[in-house]
């Protein structure tokens, strides 16, 4: 059976991104998924002080260690002003200084939404341009638009963007 991580990059407690990726994952058969949070792992901000002064955290170590154990990932990419949010950018950069192509070529499922119209379309086009300079194996992406309309009590609403999430986790299973 097929090993998958699965996570939110926001540190929210009631991260819309994590709604969305704990769906997906409920989605897929055949598979074992761990959902994890960004707020069980605490990290002093990145800089290459803090680096020099104290090491490498021991929960991006950790963090990294999650990610090298599954077969896959899934990955919902809050936005904030148009760009990762500080806690996901703060974590991808610490993994970045453990193993610098930290995605490790792992099939990745890459989902975004937000509460407006675009769905987080600036943040996924970020990951999609950066990543596979780290690593990252993107299968296919996802984004869903004004959360609020088309995603209630767990699961996405609106019939055309629930056949397309289907879709993107039926592919990205096959590539696992």
């Amino acid at each position: 059976m097929k090993k998958i991580i699965a996570f939110a990059g926001s540190n929210s407690k009631k991260s819309i991104n994590k709604e969305l990726v704990t769906y997906a994952s409920s989605l897929l058969k055949d598979a074992e998924v761990t959902v994890i949070d960004l707020n069980d792992y605490p990290l002093p901000i990145y800089g290459i002080d803090e680096e020099m002064e104290n090491g490498i955290p021991e929960n991006a170590i950790k963090f990294l260690e999650k990610i090298k154990e599954k077969d896959g990932v899934i990955l919902s990419l809050a936005e904030h002003n148009g760009n990762f949010t500080v806690a996901f950018k703060n974590i991808y950069d610490w993994m970045s200084r453990v193993e610098q192509k930290l995605w490790l070529n792992k099939p990745m499922l890459l989902l975004s939404t937000s509460p407006g119209g675009r769905g987080g379309a600036s943040v996924m086009q970020i990951a999609k341009n950066g990543f596979p300079h780290m690593g990252g194996n993107i299968i296919t992406d996802f984004s869903l638009p004004k959360f609020y309309d088309n995603f209630k009590d767990g699961s996405v609403v609106n019939e055309e963007f629930n056949k397309k999430i289907k879709e993107a986790v039926t592919t990205f299973l096959k590539a696992v």
